[in-house]
């Protein structure tokens, strides 16, 4: 297993920063990241969380109880990708209720013939068509349509 001194000069060594470099922008004495490093102090909470930040990777991958970098906010992000891809960040849509069947079941028919007959459905329906010819694609599908009927005429 891994020790936490052991990833600290791991780290530290990947990004080619010398120990006082470290601690400088860690903000902490010049000879803390040695002792971190040697074993013989063991970085604070506040202190692991720093080093853990500056480096991007998990405390619990800095401690040496994970061999995965992702940190929880990268993955609550969904910002972490097996091919180092960015994924775009998750934005819930508002779901609009399931129209309600008022429709009784028609004689012989199926349920979904009585979903198709039910106003609610077609309301839904009628209100997402008009929205599609409201909006720039839909009207030049209009354009095109009124202008092949009238070269017909």
């Amino acid at each position: 297993m891994v020790t936490m001194a052991q990833r600290i000069e791991a780290l530290r060594t990947e990004q080619n920063l010398s120990r006082p470099a470290l601690a400088a922008a860690l903000g902490l004495p010049r000879t803390a990241i040695e002792k971190f490093e040697t074993g013989r102090q063991t970085p604070s909470k506040d202190q692991q969380e720093k080093l853990a930040g500056f480096f991007g990777v998990s405390v619990f991958y800095l401690r040496g109880e994970s061999d995965d970098r992702t940190t929880q906010r990268t993955w609550m992000d969904m910002a972490y990708a097996q091919n180092d891809e960015p994924v775009p960040a998750y934005t819930p849509k508002k779901a609009k209720p399931a129209p309600q069947s008022t429709a009784p079941m028609p004689e012989g028919g199926t349920v979904f013939d009585a979903v198709l007959q039910s106003k609610g459905f077609q309301d839904l329906l009628r209100t997402a068509v008009l929205d599609a010819l409201r909006s720039p694609e839909g009207q030049d599908l209009l354009t095109q349509a009124i202008r092949k009927e009238l070269g017909r005429r």
